[in-house]
């Protein structure tokens, strides 16, 4: 997965406090793992980051979406993100985090 922050050092540098280990509000966490996510991580370049997951055979995006939408934790800190978070600029409106197509994998 794909996002972008806003381009601004100081928000990039909070982001990365928000994030740091230990720092992620243990209600994310577990709905990330409640939703199959066996684990995950966020790198970062300039302004863009990219997310890796590890899951499970349960999880979907569509059932994750729809537990997050009925977490009020999650929602609280997706709004906080939206802060720092912007839409990539060939994503559809609303949409902050976009799949990424694997082009090419050394070891099939």
């Amino acid at each position: 997965m794909a996002c972008d922050l806003k381009d601004d050092n100081i928000l990039i540098e909070k982001y990365k406090e928000y994030h740091a280990a230990g720092n992620a509000w243990p209600e994310i966490t577990a709905s990330i793992k409640d939703a199959g996510v066996l684990d995950m991580e966020i790198y970062l370049t300039g302004n863009r980051l990219f997310m890796i997951m590890e899951v499970n055979e349960t999880f979907d995006f569509q059932k994750k979406a729809k537990m997050d939408a009925e977490n009020k934790k999650v929602q609280e800190w997706e709004t906080l993100m939206q802060n720092f978070q912007q839409e990539l600029p060939w994503a559809p409106k609303g949409i902050k985090w976009l799949p990424l197509d694997c082009i090419f994998k050394l070891e099939q």
